[in-house]
This record gives C-alpha cells, structure tokens and sequence, in this order.
C-alpha cells in the first residue's frame, strides 16, 4: 500500500473494524453492483469512495430525469443523453476514485448470462427493482457460494438482509415463494431518497465487514423512514426445506427465457425475450419517417407518441407509455421486428 492511498483512506484506516490490513482487502476486492437505479447508484458510489479496486456494474436501463430525486451517481446531463445507468455511473466512479476498475455492463440479467456477468468476484450487492431478479441471484449465489446482501425500498420503508451461504438464509428461506397478488412499486407508492440511501448504507455497511473478513450482522433490518420505526429480527441459518439451501434445485437458474416484465417507477414494459443483435444505425434510418429518433453507440429512442421505444444493441427495448405487455410486444413487433 503506497503512502498516497494510505493518507486517502486513513480515516477508514482508522476504524478499527478495518485498518490497515481490512483496506488491502477492499483494495483487492471484486464486488458486482446488480441494478444501477436508487440503490445500487449509491452502492457503486459509497464502494469505490471505500477503496473496493474492482467493481462490475450490470444494468439493463437508461438515465431519466425523474431518477434524479434518488439516483445518487446521475446528473441532468446524464437525463439530457438518455446513457444507460451503468455507463454514467463508470464515467462519475472515475472521476470518484480513478483507481478504481469499473466494467459497465449494459444487460439485462437472465439466467442465460448471470454465469458470465457475476464471474470472477467476491461479493453480490442487489439493486435490483424485482423479485424476479432476486430471486435468480439467490439462486446463483447459493449455488457458488458467494456472499450477496439483499435489499429493497419503496414508498418511505426499506428492508435489507446480508446472505452467506450455508451459514445464513438466503431469500428463500425467508420468502419460499414470491409475495402474491399486486405489490407496490415506485410508480404506484413513489419512493423517498432518504429511504433508499439508507437501505444502500446497510448494505454497504454489510459488504464491507464481509470483504473485510468481518461476520455480519446476522439480521433482517426493516425500516420506515417516515413513521420512524425500525424493526431488526434476528436471521436465521439455512432452512431444512429451502429448495435453493437445502435441496439445491435452483429453479431460477433453469429458466431458458426472459418474459416480458413491468418495469418499477417507469409505466413501462421491457421485452427480452430473445438474443438478437440489432443495428442501431440501420434501424434508426428506417424509423426517422416515422417519428423522433435519437440514437448514441449505447441505445436508440425513438418516439411516436404516447410511447417512447428504447433499444439497445443485444435487441432489448424498453417500451414506455403502456404497462399492457401485448400492447409492448405489438409495438415491438411492428418497429423492430418479430
């Protein structure tokens, strides 16, 4: 460890659930941030301020102004050019710390790919928006054993939990099946900054001591910052009946297709069902007659309204303007092909 990076991090140095030793472990880390919106923003950010040298960023959506509110790593221009979240946040975590090696991936994480992404590092932190996602990287983190702390935050309440696998839950334990009928989002119940710079606290706080060679916390944290109540159950080991810890079937791991999915706080519906590289250039010839386009090396929009149609190189689109997936996918059709 030079005496540059020393006199940098000597405040966390300093504290003695790290020092000297605990910060060459965050200087050798590799952590993957999953979802770059109002969580994993605000992981990238904190991680690479805390010294972590390697971080791999996996995003599938675009900067909007409306994230601005509680999307910590983003600015206006960054909205104005509509980048995709992991791009923006690569180009501000190096201007962070430029010691820091960022892999921005723009993807949308599927079972197809998980393996590649998630290759190679230490630790998983979730910024995801779905209990889809979740639930494909609990199950890939308990099948390779890799430590990933969940967490979650809608309206002003919030709730984490750091998983380790074979010596704590993991989200299946806790929730064996996904939570029935509609659950609130972002665009129905809105969300507050506070709550979610808070739950990336936690999380972070968990990811250090982990990557440090710290055990965590060992507990569910649930917080509501409006009411101001906080509730912390003690977490337990593994369960007996857990598909993933106990049987190690993994069932998201087996799912060959991605289904089209809502998208939380957006009014919009992804579809990516299929690999299929796309021209963004020859595409965007083609549908200039028909409405606005605006088009980078990262993504095309293209707009006739009431919908905004975004599309991204690996044939991915985020339709916007309808939550009705039928509605999604004739709109996919007729712009981009079947």
């Amino acid at each position: 460890m030079t005496r540059r990076v020393r006199e940098r991090f000597s405040r966390q140095i300093l504290f003695p659930g790290i020092g000297e030793a605990g910060q060459q472990r965050l200087l050798d880390a590799r952590v993957v941030v999953a979802g770059c919106g109002a969580l994993g923003s605000f992981q990238a950010g904190a991680l690479a301020r805390a010294g972590v040298g390697f971080l791999r960023i996996v995003d599938r959506d675009y900067v909007e102004l409306s994230n601005l509110q509680r999307q910590w790593l983003f600015d206006e221009c960054d909205a104005a050019e509509a980048l995709p979240k992991a791009i923006a946040a690569a180009r501000k975590i190096g201007q962070i710390n430029s010691a820091v090696t960022v892999e921005p991936e723009v993807a949308d994480l599927t079972a197809s790919n998980i393996g590649e992404l998630f290759d190679g590092v230490d630790l998983i932190l979730d910024g995801t928006d779905n209990f889809e996602t979740r639930y494909l990287i609990n199950d890939y983190a308990v099948q390779a054993g890799l430590p990933w702390i969940y967490g979650a935050a809608v309206g002003s309440y919030g709730i984490s939990m750091p998983v380790v696998p074979a010596r704590t839950a993991c989200l299946r334990c806790v929730y064996p099946d996904p939570p029935s009928g509609a659950q609130p989002t972002c665009e129905t119940a809105g969300v507050l900054g506070s709550i979610t710079s808070l739950i990336a606290s936690l999380q972070v706080s968990e990811a250090l001591k982990i990557l440090c060679g710290v055990e965590p916390s060992r507990k569910i944290t649930a917080v509501d910052v409006w009411t101001g109540e906080i509730r912390q159950l003690v977490q337990p080991g593994p369960s007996d009946r857990c598909a993933a810890c106990a049987r190690r079937e993994f069932p998201a791991l087996r799912e060959s297709a991605r289904a089209p999915v809502s998208l939380c706080g957006h009014n919009a519906v992804q579809i990516h069902e299929r690999r299929r590289p796309v021209d963004l250039r020859d595409l965007a010839s083609r549908l200039e007659p028909l409405g606005a386009v605006r088009a980078n090396e990262f993504a095309l929009r293209f707009e006739i309204d009431p919908y905004l149609l975004t599309i991204f190189p690996d044939g991915r689109a985020i339709i916007k303007g309808t939550t009705d997936v039928g509605i999604a996918r004739s709109l996919y059709a007729r712009y981009i092909g079947a």
